[in-house]
């Protein structure tokens, strides 16, 4: 699987091996294979939900499911746009529109009226399935607010002046969840209902199926854009179908394993790196709960006997921190993924240690990339697992170049992360002049991250170009002074952002998480600092804080930490010559 090299490299270019062969079959196709291949292996287990599923149980509900979309008047290419958190019927729209032929398109959850209103008027979605209302957010209301005309409307013939495609919207109810008085409006289906007006037996779907290709688009995902509108970033089946494969093959996937997946489905670490990775080896798919929720995951693992797990970095952490830890039975676990963001090495440390997840891997890439460019494996030495994102995945390229000049840097210099092959985007909807500036005319995709390659072409990410910080002409990367506060014993989470300053043009600002019980102080991180890094590298401001700002995803928005400490500090942007 990993690639090997007879010899050392000297340049930060490499090629991913070219075995096992790509997957050329549509994700429905692949997915039939093995339901007759296991159709009593259970396939989906939804704690929050009670509910089970086989492999062939699934597939008939998936099936059913198409089958209603195409009595919709759905047609191949068509978008149909799913806006929820994680359940059973997040992943049967997962694999009912790739029966199909039709686009699926996620919405974040966390989006609220002109966002859900933009991604689904910039690619043109028919039909919405939705979850009604969860927590603070009342997705309903916002689509009635949207679309007043729907409550005299029929389902299936509605027309709203600021959402002109959208024709129908399909609420998941839950049975004995009811979301309350409102939503018994004409222009608006239960998903039960909906359902129901489909047939597993359907001859449509097989006909409609025989006409996919691998390389068709079958997924949106919105980019979560610093700044501008998101990019709808469109991935075909052999995007993230074998993306999926080579994901779980890193993890060593068997139909024995049962992959527990709190990261929201939304995003590509739920959707490919949890549900297709666990498809293509015939694992089983474990939800906690719809929102991630540290309590309800260690008990999932423990009643569920997991052996894998998945989170972003502050997931782990909440996981090991909280109060009933050490109560739980984690010993089935053995591998996972953690990605995301940036992984601290002393976090992965106590994840190996405490969590008995010895062979989780590390894995890096972009949604533009399906998402993952770069892993290690369950046998990658510790010591390479805590300090890189493992090696290229098979069947790419990758390479590391001056972002100035183009040039491919010699081994162990920094520069942009370049990457190319079967897992690049189909591009971004509807705009050819942002896929042109992400997608060069060789198909190598930039990414925009910073990253060195060693002589074994192991790589290690260190920062975003964009994040890099110039203090007095000293180029210096956040990542490195983030791992280097980690070790400190009272830092719990610490992200390190630049400001503007009048004299040196950029100084450093640490946000920090005390860890429970401990009072840093300014002079404690200070004098922790002291004789241990060069001076320009201690963060001239720090602040304490009890969160970092972030997407559902948990990656971290430091431009959000950027913009709150120039206001709160009363800070300028440094004018240049």
């Amino acid at each position: 699987m990993q690639p090997q090299h007879a010899s050392p490299l000297t340049q930060s270019q490499t090629t991913g091996a070219t075995e096992p062969p790509l997957i050329e079959q549509t994700i429905g196709a692949f997915f039939d294979t093995m339901v007759q291949r296991q159709p009593d292996h259970e396939a989906l287990v939804s704690c929050h939900q009670g509910r089970r599923y086989t492999y062939a149980g699934l597939q008939a509900e998936a099936r059913q499911l198409a089958s209603a979309l195409l009595r919709q008047g759905l047609v191949p290419g068509d978008r149909v746009g799913i806006w929820s958190h994680n359940n059973a019927e997040w992943v049967l729209m997962q694999l009912a529109t790739a029966e199909v032929g039709l686009v699926l398109v996620n919405i974040n959850p966390a989006y609220r009226t002109a966002e859900v209103e933009y991604a689904l008027n910039k690619v043109g979605c028919r039909l919405l399935v939705t979850m009604a209302r969860f927590k603070t957010s009342d997705y309903l209301g916002m689509l009635r607010e949207l679309a007043p005309e729907w409550a005299h409307g029929q389902p299936g013939e509605l027309v709203a002046q600021r959402l002109p495609h959208l024709s129908t919207v399909v609420w998941i109810d839950a049975p004995g969840k009811e979301p309350g008085a409102g939503v018994e409006e004409p222009g608006l289906l239960r998903f039960s209902d909906f359902l129901a007006r489909g047939d597993a037996g359907d001859p449509r779907v097989a006909q409609v199926a025989r006409t996919l290709k691998a390389t068709d688009p079958i997924n949106i995902q919105f980019t979560s854009g610093t700044t501008g509108f998101p990019k709808g970033a469109t991935l075909t089946h052999r995007n993230i179908l074998n993306n999926g494969l080579f994901i779980g093959e890193c993890m060593r996937l068997t139909p024995a394993d049962r992959l527990c997946i709190p990261v929201p489905l939304y995003h590509c670490f739920g959707m490919v790196l949890g549900n297709l990775a666990c498809f293509t080896h015939g694992s089983t798919i474990v939800y906690p709960n719809d929102g991630f929720e540290p309590l309800s995951v260690l008990q999932a693992v423990q009643d569920e006997k997991c052996t894998g797990l998945h989170g972003v970095p502050t997931m782990f952490i909440a996981e090991l921190d909280h109060p009933r830890f050490g109560e739980f039975d984690l010993s089935t676990l053995r591998t996972g993924i953690m990605a995301g963001s940036p992984c601290p090495t002393e976090v992965m440390k106590r994840v190996v240690r405490d969590m008995h997840l010895s062979e989780i891997t590390i894995a890096y890439g972009m949604t533009e990339t399906s998402p993952v460019s770069c892993q290690s494996s369950a046998d990658t030495p510790l010591e390479k697992r805590v300090s890189t994102v493992g090696r290229v995945q098979p069947h790419l390229e990758i390479k590391i170049i001056d972002p100035e000049t183009g040039a491919v840097v010699p081994v162990g210099e920094r520069g942009e992360f370049c990457t190319r092959g079967y897992s690049v985007m189909h591009g971004y909807w509807g705009d050819l002049e942002k896929t042109r500036e992400a997608i060069d005319a060789d198909g190598w995709m930039h990414t925009g991250d910073l990253a060195t390659m060693d002589a074994e072409g192991y790589v290690n990410i260190v920062g975003r170009i964009k994040d890099m910080v110039i203090r007095g002409g000293e180029n210096i990367y956040p990542r490195e002074i983030e791992e280097f506060l980690y070790r400190m014993p009272m830092v719990q989470d610490v992200q390190v952002v630049g400001v503007p300053d009048a004299r040196y043009g950029e100084e450093l600002c640490a946000w920090i998480i005390a860890k429970p019980g401990t009072v840093p102080t300014e002079d404690d991180i200070r004098a922790f600092c002291k004789g241990q890094i060069a001076h320009y590298k201690v963060p001239r401001y720090i602040r304490f804080v009890s969160e970092f700002p972030m997407t559902v995803t948990g990656k971290i928005q430091k431009f959000r930490m950027r913009e709150a400490t120039i206001e709160a500090l009363g800070l300028t942007e440094a004018k240049t010559a």
